[in-house]
Formats: C-alpha cells, structure tokens, sequence
C-alpha cells in the first residue's frame, strides 16, 4: 500500500511538473510562429529578445522584471489560495483595486510618521481587500450563491466606487488621479535601488516572497490550512468531520482577499512614479493573477515562480518594439501558456488516473497470485500428514 501511495504522489508531482512546462513550450511555439507571421525578418532576434525578457535591460531590467512580478504574485496567491481550498476567486481585480485604494488614502491623509507609516498604509490594503472579499463569502457559506458570480459583479462595483471615492478625497484634477502618497508611505528600498542601478525595485518583492512562504506553511504544515483543503475538497465530509465549513468559506475568500489587497498596495506604494488613475477599467492584475495561479498549480512556490517568468516575458516584450513588434504580442503568448495550462491539467489527471489503474492492477494480481498460493498450500497439507503416518 505504501509503494502504490508512493508511486501516485510520484506520478503527479511529475505530472504538475511536465504539465506547466508543456504549457510553456507550448505557448512559446505558438508565439513563434505568429512572429514568423508578421514579421519572419525578425523573428529569431525577437523570439531570442522575448527568452532573454528582464536580462535584455541589464541589472535595471532585472529590477524591473521584479517590481512587475511583485503584484501578480501575489493576486496569484489570492486565486491560488482560494483554489486550494475550492474556490474559484475572480474577484482579484476589486479586491486589489480597494485595497490598493485604502492604502493611498491612509498614505495620504496620515501625517509623515516614518517607517511606520508605510506599514499602516499595508495593513489598510490588506484590511480593504478582505473587507471586499467578506461578501462573497457570505453569499456563498450562507445562501450557497456561486462565488463566481458575485466576486465578477464585485470587481465591477469596487472599480467605479474606488473611482467616485477617489474624486471625492483624493483627487488631484489638474494630472486626473489620485494624488500620490506622502514620502514615508512609499517602500523602503532596502540597497536594492543601488543593486538593480536605475530600476524601479523595492522591498515589495521581499514582502511578496515573505507571503509565499506564509501561505506554504499555512497550507501545508497546520491543522487550519489542513481544514480549509478539506473544506475544498468535499464540504460534507468536512462536516461530518465535525469542521466548520461555511466559517471555512468565508475564512478562505478573506484571506484571499486580504492578498490580493496587499498586491495592490505594493503596487501603488512603491514611490515609483506609479499612481490610481480615475478611469473605468478593471485592474489587470487581477486576472494575470489568475493566470499565474493556473501556471504555478495553486501551489505557493509553483506561483512565486510563474508570476517571475511572466514578468520576465512581459519585460522582454518591451525590448521587442525595437525590432517593429507590438508589445501585444506578449498578452498573445501569456494567453496562449495559460490556454495549454488547462489542457495540462487534463493530462496532469490522465497520469494520476493511470497510475492509480496501474497500481491498483498490481495489486489485485499479488492478491491472486497469493490465493493461488495459499490454495497450493492447503492442498499439499493433506497428503503431507499421510505421508508422515505411513511412515511411523
């Protein structure tokens, strides 16, 4: 039993493995070709730009590729985390964008107060967004309403009230956004400004890998993280069980709120010139965190190393207009990865289902081949007991 458990585990941790870097080659393939397609003079240099990503700009893209990874990653473990304990949120984008919104205001309206204030600023991004995941929550634990559904409606009504309360507080009309935080609501550096000489990186990043490693433990190595899994996994089990799965629920989409807030407070503290512009668009971040989550597997490290290859293919795609491409060709490959991740989970679930059929006919041949053995044995019993008898 403990060989047939070993080789399932076995099998899908290469199975997770080999699915997301199918995914990849994949997505790079197609890429290729509609390289070829538009532009078949540049296509080798191009698609060698888009391989090389944050490495092209030197030390400063590489900071670069860092600063753009930090948000969807953590939007990625939003939606990662939800997966993990069965639900499925989209609403990344509203929750980024209110708590992204709490931590301007709190940057704005505070007075300066030194190094405190930027940690003030970040707990009000994470107190946003898991304030705007609470309904959700709710919805789905008490009256079981898809939680896809009303966290969609959610991003749509926390974009236009983050936009109307930006005007009404924060507003700077003469630049048509939300004026920019105090000094000492912005990151602290850390060195890493004289590291990556010239890039926009800040502490975000270490604050992002900070998390990735929290939600590893808490999914991982505690008995509350070992119930909200449950809860994913069959909510009348869990039950059963005696755990309370609609506390669960609502637990669950608070916490992935709670990231997603704090992506979008990392965002807009940064102090790099990036500001809330009043405008009817949802955060994208939201749903390339849902991409990231796809690619990573819902798993925290799979996540934290999907949202830095995305960055770094995004920052490649930025070195490419140098040879007549449109950055857009890098949203094309990104969507495609993400496409073929879908079909990798499907193969991902052909070799668990395989290697369970396998293990399992193993062993029903081992038990058969013992009762033929057994049945042998009991037979030469007799004729044994009469040979010892004519023998005395």
């Amino acid at each position: 039993m403990k060989n047939r458990l070993r080789k399932i585990f076995s099998a899908s941790s290469f199975s997770s493995a080999s699915s997301s870097l199918l995914a990849i080659v994949a997505g790079l393939v197609v890429g290729y070709v509609i390289l070829l397609i538009t532009n078949p003079e540049q296509s080798g240099i191009g698609f060698l730009t888009i391989l090389q990503g944050g490495f092209n700009g030197g030390a400063k893209g590489v900071g670069d590729m860092f600063y753009h990874a930090t948000p969807i990653i953590m939007t990625g473990l939003s939606v990662g985390f939800a997966f993990k304990t069965g639900l499925f949120n989209i609403g990344a984008s509203g929750q980024f964008i209110v708590g992204a919104f709490f931590a301007v205001l709190i940057g704005n309206l505070l007075p300066q107060l030194g190094a405190v204030h930027w940690v003030i600023a970040l707990l009000g991004a994470m107190i946003g967004g898991a304030l705007w995941a609470v309904i959700p929550g709710l919805l789905k634990a008490l009256f079981n309403v898809h939680e896809v559904i009303s966290s969609i409606m959610m991003n749509y009504i926390g974009m236009y009230a983050v936009n109307m309360t930006i005007k009404e507080t924060i507003y700077d009309s003469l630049k048509a956004r939300a004026s920019a935080p105090k000094a000492s609501a912005t990151l602290p550096k850390l060195g890493l400004d004289e590291l990556f000489d010239g890039s926009s990186i800040n502490s975000g990043i270490i604050i992002a890998i900070g998390f990735v490693i929290l939600m590893y433990i808490i999914l991982s190595k505690t008995t509350f993280g070992y119930e909200l899994k449950a809860c994913g996994f069959n909510q009348h089990a869990s039950r059963y069980a005696g755990i309370n799965a609609k506390r669960n629920v609502v637990l669950s989409m608070v916490i992935a709120g709670a990231l997603a807030g704090v992506g979008g407070g990392l965002m807009y503290l940064a102090g790099a010139g990036k500001q809330m512009e009043v405008v009817d668009v949802i955060a994208v971040e939201g749903f390339t965190g849902i991409s990231v989550a796809l690619l990573g597997l819902s798993h925290p490290i799979g996540i934290l190393f999907s949202g830095l290859f995305i960055a770094h293919i995004a920052e490649g795609g930025f070195f490419m207009q140098h040879y007549n491409y449109v950055p857009e060709v890098i949203d094309i490959m990104v969507a495609i990865i993400i496409y073929f991740s879908a079909f990798a989970l499907i193969v991902k679930l052909f070799f668990i289902r395989y290697s369970m059929k396998w293990s399992s006919k193993i062993d029903t041949d081992n038990e058969r081949k013992g009762a033929v053995f057994k049945r042998r044995d009991k037979a030469k019993k007799p004729k044994q007991i009469e040979k010892t008898g004519k023998e005395e």
